[in-house]
């Protein structure tokens, strides 16, 4: 029997199944399989954008918005509007009273303030929470640090008071020393008593 004729049955049990597969199938199947491998974009008719980029340019509008400049820059403009549709020639004005187009610029341009700060707020909000989680995770692990602190100054205060100070060895050698003071002299006086100093000195002569 050949290399190729071996695993007959299971090979035809392959081919039969590879073929009631539909077609594109395997290709997709293998490529499932294939998990270290990125999947392709999805092509999508919605134009694109980086939200990270028209955050922070909302950011700068809503900003902006909340300054006295902007607040100087629409009265100046709202003003030279009405003074120029008001005393300007008829010819020239291009928006007599009761001013329709002032008040459609004036609504589009709050139509379009009102979601940007909203999306400004919604991304304060959102570092907000992200720095609070962050001081809450901070506070923990301050506090266990302070009761793994606490608990080793509590054990060594505990081992300090088993362990010998310099004061106390002081006041043991201070009384060694009062006390062997003390036996010796008892130790003279006992042999004083047993041998007076003149007795002693007659022995010795009578020796000699």
């Amino acid at each position: 029997m050949t290399s190729g004729e071996g695993g007959g049955p299971d090979r035809m049990e392959r081919l039969e199944a590879r073929e009631r597969m539909p077609s594109g199938a395997s290709a997709v199947s293998r490529h499932r399989t294939r998990l270290d491998m990125p999947r392709a974009p999805r092509r999508t008719l919605l134009p694109e954008y980086d939200p990270e980029v028209f955050g922070r340019l909302s950011e700068r509008i809503a900003r902006f918005l909340g300054t006295w400049r902007f607040i100087a820059w629409m009265t100046g403009i709202v003003v030279i509007w009405i003074g120029w549709n008001a005393a300007a020639p008829k010819e020239l004005r291009f928006d007599e009273y009761p001013f329709i187009f002032l008040t459609l610029a004036l609504s589009l341009q709050a139509s379009y303030a009102a979601p940007l700060i909203l999306l400004a707020q919604n991304r304060q909000a959102d570092r907000d929470r992200v720095t609070h989680e962050q001081d809450r995770k901070q506070n923990e692990r301050s506090i266990a640090d302070t009761e793994y602190l606490t608990r080793e100054i509590a054990a060594l205060r505990m081992g300090l008071g088993e362990v010998a100070t310099r004061d106390w060895i002081r006041s043991e050698l201070e009384e060694m020393t009062r006390t062997l003071e003390g036996t010796l002299e008892g130790t003279l006086e006992e042999q004083r008593a047993v041998f007076p100093s003149g007795d002693g000195n007659r022995s010795d002569e009578h020796d000699r």
